[in-house]
C-alpha cells in the first residue's frame, strides 16, 4: 500500500473505484491508456478543511512545486516520494484543486491528464483520433476544450477534456512540470 494511504485511507478505497471507473470509461471510448503518458491525477473535494488535511499529507508524502490561483481557487501541485501506481502506470504528480463555487458530486479522485506532445492548437484533432467514433456518441459524453489564460511568455496549455460525468480525461501538449517552469 502506497503511504499516502497511512494518513488518508479514504483515498486508498477511492483509488481503487477511480480505477475500476476509469477502465470502464476507457473502454467504452475505445482508448488504450497503455502507450500513453498520465502526466499526473486530480483529486476534488467539498471543503476547505479537507483540502487543508489533504494539502498536509502530501506535504509530507512529497513536495508541493506549484501553488497557483486559477478560477478564483488555489490549486496546489505534489510531486510524491514514491509514485501512485494507477492502472499500471506510475503517476508522481497530483493535483489538489481547493473547492471553488462548482460543487461536485464526489470527493476524491476525478481525472487524470494525459500528454499528446504537438501543437497545441491541434491538442483536439490528436486526441480524438485515439478515441473510438463509437465512443463519442454514448449519451452522457461530454467533449470541451478550454485554453487557460497563462502568464505572457508560458506554454500554452489547451486541454481537450472528455468526461461521462464522474470521470474526466484531459489531453494537453506538454507535461505540468514544464507549463508551470515556463510561467516562473
Amino acid at each position: 500500500m502506497h503511504p499516502l494511504f497511512t494518513s488518508l485511507p479514504e483515498l486508498a478505497d477511492d483509488l481503487s473505484h477511480f480505477e475500476q471507473q476509469l477502465s470502464s470509461f476507457t473502454q467504452q471510448l475505445g482508448l488504450a491508456l497503455t502507450d500513453l503518458t498520465i502526466d499526473h491525477i486530480s483529486l476534488r473535494c467539498h471543503q476547505n478543511q479537507t483540502a487543508e488535511r489533504w494539502a498536509k499529507v502530501l506535504s509530507q508524502q512529497g513536495s508541493c512545486f506549484s501553488e497557483a490561483v486559477i478560477g478564483g481557487r488555489p490549486i496546489h501541485l505534489y510531486r510524491l516520494h514514491q509514485p501512485l501506481r494507477v492502472l499500471n502506470h506510475h503517476i508522481a504528480i497530483i493535483e489538489l484543486p481547493w473547492p471553488g463555487e462548482k460543487r461536485y458530486r464526489h470527493e476524491g479522485w476525478e481525472h487524470i491528464e494525459i500528454v499528446l506532445p504537438g501543437a497545441p492548437e491541434q491538442i483536439g484533432q490528436r486526441a480524438m483520433a485515439l478515441i473510438d467514433d463509437r465512443g463519442l456518441v454514448i449519451p452522457g459524453i461530454s467533449v470541451k476544450t478550454r485554453r487557460p489564460e497563462a502568464k505572457v511568455g508560458a506554454l500554452d496549455n489547451t486541454t481537450l477534456a472528455i468526461t461521462n460525468g464522474e470521470i474526466t480525461l484531459n489531453f494537453h501538449t506538454y507535461p505540468i512540470d514544464d507549463v508551470v517552469a515556463s510561467e516562473q
